[in-house]
């Protein structure tokens, strides 16, 4: 579990972070409505809007039967699931519809939900008492059986154009098919670097399988996982939101599809992904980031929790010498060997600036950002690029501090946190003393 000085708490959240959230953003996190014509205006895909309805005149107008698809009704300035009907198809009988229950309504009760839309039943303080109505998603089929009737979504927290956390969140029946965590959906942490899920946290209680079932939460790889990621940070963008969650589905077809921005989103990701967001903040602020794929990069590198390493190694530990011989991939895609030092009082791997020139790692658009580092020389601003390496039958993408290393025998030290899933043979005494 996280560190309890690294989780992010609401009162460090309003303080540190959402006020670092302009105006105009936060009109597109209050408007469902504003951030769709944002989207489409920039070919970001979304779901299809079939209409708007500011009045009870325009919503008695117009004709639902025209609608030949499902579909969902929505408040403009809602949050947190409320006031969402969601209609699942046609019924038999003309103007009936089937609703995500399974149960016939009328087209006249679709009207009436409007009607209390439009009264503010559902709206957020300060927000426009509107509905619209647009194309309902379809469930990915591989999350065909982890959940009940509703659509899931995936949200990736964004700070400094970084994506930081995600999580897949299931509607469940007692989340009467909405995605929304407070209302007993499931949330399911989501490793950034892979796209495989974690585990799933229900009532903020760890649950590993899927409720009145054998499925489990743990090790789905979601579909289109980068593209995902990609698209969260691109939102992210256009809004002039710094610190924001993205809500997407993910279409079979389409891939990611942006449903909702949130500028002040909900902590229980932390619960969900076994991490705190605060200290992943902190590791983000200020760094320099280029453009969207430095952004996702970045997040690869820094978040990832290795969780495909941890799946091989669930049968035992990989013994790992204090001197094995590992591979490097270079810019080229060919990889090269060369004999490395295991040194678990560094936290982060380090290669030296020849083996890494060489490789053609060092180029400025491999550089993910400068770090500070004491050495015996004091204190070093060295770059920090991003590498993949073959250590034993493990494949880690990882981010390697570059230095100095010409007048050492080993030119490369793998950091412990590249030795997930590793048991590092102790090193004889004579052995400890030569090195």
């Amino acid at each position: 579990m996280a560190n309890p000085n690294d989780i992010l708490g609401m009162n460090a959240r309003e303080r540190l972070y959402r006020t670092l959230n302009k105006s105009q953003g936060k009109k597109y996190a209050n408007s469902k409505l504003e951030l769709k014509r944002l989207m489409e205006s920039n070919t970001m895909p979304t779901p299809k809007l079939y209409a708007r309805f500011a009045s009870m005149d325009e919503a008695y107008d117009f004709n639902f039967s025209e609608i030949s698809t499902s579909f969902v009704v929505k408040p403009i300035g809602g949050n947190g699931g409320k006031g969402i009907l969601v209609i699942r198809r046609k019924g038999e009988a003309k103007p009936y519809w089937v609703d995500y229950e399974g149960k016939s309504i009328k087209s006249d009760d679709v009207v009436l939900h409007i009607h209390d839309i439009l009264d503010g039943l559902y709206s957020t303080y300060g927000t426009s008492h509107e509905a619209f109505v647009e194309e309902r998603i379809h469930i990915h089929p591989r999350f065909r059986r982890m959940v009940f009737k509703g659509t899931p979504d995936v949200r990736v927290i964004v700070f400094n154009k970084v994506p930081v956390m995600a999580m897949l969140r299931l509607p469940t029946r007692e989340s009467e098919g909405r995605a929304n965590l407070h209302q007993g959906a499931i949330g399911v942490g989501i490793d950034i670097a892979t796209g495989i899920t974690l585990r799933g946290i229900k009532n903020n209680q760890i649950v590993k399988r899927v409720p009145d079932s054998t499925k489990k939460l743990n090790g789905v790889k979601i579909p289109s996982w980068t593209k995902t990621l990609e698209t969260a940070v691109r939102v992210s963008e256009l809004t002039g939101l710094a610190f924001c969650g993205v809500d997407l589905f993910i279409d079979e077809t389409r891939g990611p599809m942006v449903v909702e921005v949130n500028a002040n989103p909900g902590l229980s990701i932390q619960i969900a992904n076994g991490a705190g967001l605060r200290r992943r903040l902190d590791r983000v602020e200020g760094l320099t980031i280029r453009d969207l794929d430095h952004g996702v990069r970045v997040g690869k590198a820094l978040f990832g929790e290795r969780f495909a390493d941890k799946v091989v190694a669930e049968d035992g530990l990989e013994i790992i010498e204090n001197f094995p011989m590992i591979k490097i991939r270079s810019k080229d895609g060919e990889w090269f060997e060369y004999k490395a030092k295991v040194d678990t009082g560094a936290h982060r791997t380090s290669i030296d600036r020849g083996i890494a020139k060489s490789l053609g790692l060092l180029k400025k658009r491999q550089i993910l950002w400068y770090g500070d580092f004491t050495s015996a020389l004091g204190m070093q601003k060295r770059p920090v690029i991003e590498a993949i390496m073959k250590i034993k039958s493990k494949k880690i993408s990882t981010a390697v501090s570059v230095a100095d290393r010409s007048k050492s025998l080993v030119k490369i030290l793998i950091g412990r946190k590249d030795l997930d899933g590793f048991l590092v043979k102790p090193m004889p005494i004579k052995e400890k003393y030569a090195a």
